[in-house]
């Protein structure tokens, strides 16, 4: 082992060893890089990477485009989209047993079209989906179960913040990635509704019978979400045909969402102002990660980690799919300790070498980390959305991961048949974008 990959070692350990102080991600990230660069090269070349680094991300015009789809998530959250599309959803499956919980799961699909935003979404439908199936005495081990899981559905639905992160990390094309994550997003929320079938099957008193809904009203409450599924089409139809580049996507996305919510005053100059800020505020965030990301990664690339984690693993007398099951597990590790997207940002410049040295499809295997880190944000200690539940419905955080275990099974199955048919992340992509 040369001296540069010592350092680079004991460097992610004493990485490690912050992220467990409590100290910000992206401070620690650029600290451990600057002085890593500063032990390899020298006190100048450390603070020109760094410069440079933070320098090209925010004044990157590609960057643009993750403030632009979270001010069009934020803007359709704040206007009350989410609770739309979730009446009209109850509408629809209500009536049958476990059908409230259904409905949650349909209302943020359709939610997922205009917002990528996870925990957003887990907020939104605390709020909204819990009482309303408190009220028709659902138990709330399937309640808020089934709240905490279905945000995770954004880390694959296109406009997924995360899949525009990824991409970004692994230099694969937004569009691509939007694309292989629609099957499996689907497939997922698929797997979350036959979850509760079963599960309701088991146990009748989990999810009663809501009320039955005239055909009338039912089909009055569709126009509320065929605007912004029009908006969806056009967005990520625009994007595939090749008409708008990923920031201009986000822009006409966002623009459209305005129009419509003017158009039905469905938000206030109040709500936008929160919208504008909330947006602001994440998207600082977001783009704070991948800068110091690129500082750190500028130093385990100085250190030839990547080219040697890329080496060792090919060489393991193992079969792939147990490598890339492995690897899952690390992330999985990794994010008990650490916020799941921020160890996804700092994990990926390092396995992805693997996985592509190992003959692994790149689109195919971003989108396996994608429902690796979906389980991640479900799965104790660190679990995101079962916190925000938690908080938002005062129940006992252990009846809410119990609630979530069943989804967590489903998300399992998921990755499984990722493992068995890869056609079912790789097909549409190739198919539509050559």
């Amino acid at each position: 082992m040369s001296e540069a990959t010592l350092i680079g070692i004991i460097g992610l350990i004493a990485l490690l060893v912050l992220f467990s102080t409590g100290i910000e991600l992206a401070f620690a990230m650029s600290v451990i890089g600057m002085l890593g660069i500063v032990c390899l090269r020298s006190v100048g070349a450390a603070i020109t990477v760094l410069g440079k680094d933070y320098f090209d991300v925010f004044s990157s015009y590609s960057f643009t485009v993750i403030p632009l789809f979270v001010l069009m998530g934020q803007i359709a959250l704040n206007s009350g989209m989410a609770e739309q599309m979730y009446k009209m959803s109850r509408r629809f499956v209500g009536h049958v047993p476990g059908g409230l919980a259904f409905a949650t799961v349909v209302g943020a699909t359709l939610f997922k079209a205009i917002s990528g935003s996870t925990l957003a979404t887990a907020a939104t439908f605390s709020g909204i989906a819990v009482p309303e199936m408190d009220k028709y005495r659902y138990g709330r081990l399937l309640s808020t179960g089934v709240v905490a899981s279905v945000g995770t559905l954004g880390t694959l639905l296109p406009p997924s913040n995360a899949l525009i992160i990824m991409g970004m990390i692994t230099e694969q094309s937004i569009g691509k990635l939007f694309l292989a994550g629609m099957i499996p997003g689907l497939m997922c929320a698929a797997l979350f509704l036959g979850t509760i079938y079963v599960w309701c099957k088991m146990d009748p008193s989990l999810g009663p019978k809501g009320p039955v809904y005239p055909w009338k009203e039912r089909l009055r409450s569709v126009p509320q979400v065929v605007w912004p599924l029009l908006i969806f089409l056009l967005v990520i139809g625009g994007l595939l045909a090749g008409f708008f580049t990923p920031t201009e996507a986000g822009s006409v996305g966002t623009i459209g969402v305005c129009i419509l919510t003017v158009l039905r005053k469905d938000i206030t100059f109040k709500a936008f102002m929160k919208s504008l800020r909330e947006s602001v505020l994440m998207g600082c965030v977001i783009l704070m990660l991948i800068a110091s990301s690129n500082v750190l990664g500028h130093f385990i690339t100085m250190a030839k980690i990547p080219y040697i984690v890329a080496e060792w693993t090919a060489a393991l007398p193992l079969n792939r799919y147990v490598i890339v099951c492995l690897i899952c597990i690390i992330y999985l590790i990794g994010g008990s300790f650490i916020d799941d997207a921020a160890f996804m940002i700092l994990a990926t410049p390092i396995f992805f070498p693997a996985a592509i040295k190992l003959g692994f499809d790149p689109i195919w295997f971003v989108i396996v980390l994608s429902v690796t880190c979906m389980i991640g944000i479900i799965i104790p200690p660190i679990a995101m959305s079962v916190f925000i539940v938690k908080s938002i419905t005062k129940e006992s955080i252990w009846v809410v991961y119990k609630g979530v275990t069943p989804f967590i099974i489903s998300l399992v199955v998921m990755i499984g048949l990722l493992f068995v048919f890869p056609g079912i992340a790789t097909w549409l992509p190739n198919a539509l974008m050559k």
